[in-house]
């Protein structure tokens, strides 16, 4: 399993050959037709593996896909897993819905999307939706496989493709802030019936 630092390295030695290869297939293309994060305005950072994560979505979600859904938000996201829906009927016509509608059509992939854990909500000025939190879409695969959900051809897909950009972790990261979590509240929930023991003991 590679770590970051090795990650990092693998992704600069890919971007290198990249630029290579551009420059012996393509060298009569201007760089003003190209598309670069450090030189063009208008991006975010999305994780990897987000079109095998959409595809298990679409997949669990028969007649009402939601991966493409998933993915405006996070175009949408400002390199911050908060995003604010000012005005829902321009998140639905960019997630393709239109007509009198498209909004609660929007707002059914909404639900889907947090039934299957990819994202938590709050309601707001603009309704139930207001605000968006995007959750780590390689945790939410995970258990959605653990829930039977994820095929065996996709779900090797998954794991391959999370290991290959050095996300691997992830999932250990979070089991481990589980276990934390857990045992910390079990240790609040011993010394508050150690408390109560107390008061009965002393009347």
């Amino acid at each position: 399993m590679a770590n970051s630092k090795q990650s990092q390295t693998r992704r600069l030695k890919m971007s290198e050959r990249a630029q290579q290869q551009l420059a012996l297939h393509f060298p009569d293309v201007p760089e003003t037709l190209l598309w670069r994060r450090k030189s063009n305005d208008g991006f975010t950072t999305v994780p990897r593996p987000l079109p095998i994560a959409m595809q298990a979505i679409d997949e669990t979600s028969k007649g009402a896909p939601a991966g493409h859904a998933l993915f405006c938000l996070w175009a949408r996201a400002p390199d911050n897993p908060l995003v604010v829906v000012e005005n829902p009927t321009t998140f639905a016509a960019e997630t393709g819905f239109t007509g009198e509608r498209a909004t609660d059509t929007w707002r059914k992939r909404m639900r889907r999307l947090r039934e299957l854990g990819f994202i938590r909500t709050k309601p707001g000025p603009s309704g139930e939706f207001h605000f968006i939190l995007l959750l780590n879409p390689n945790i939410a695969v995970e258990l959605m496989r653990r829930e039977g959900q994820v095929q065996d051809g996709l779900y090797g897909r998954f794991i391959e493709r999370v290991a290959d950009v050095g996300a691997a972790g992830d999932w250990t990261t979070y089991q481990e802030a589980l276990e934390a979590a857990e045992k910390v509240a079990a240790a609040k929930s011993k010394a508050l019936d150690g408390v109560v023991k107390s008061k009965k003991g002393a009347k």
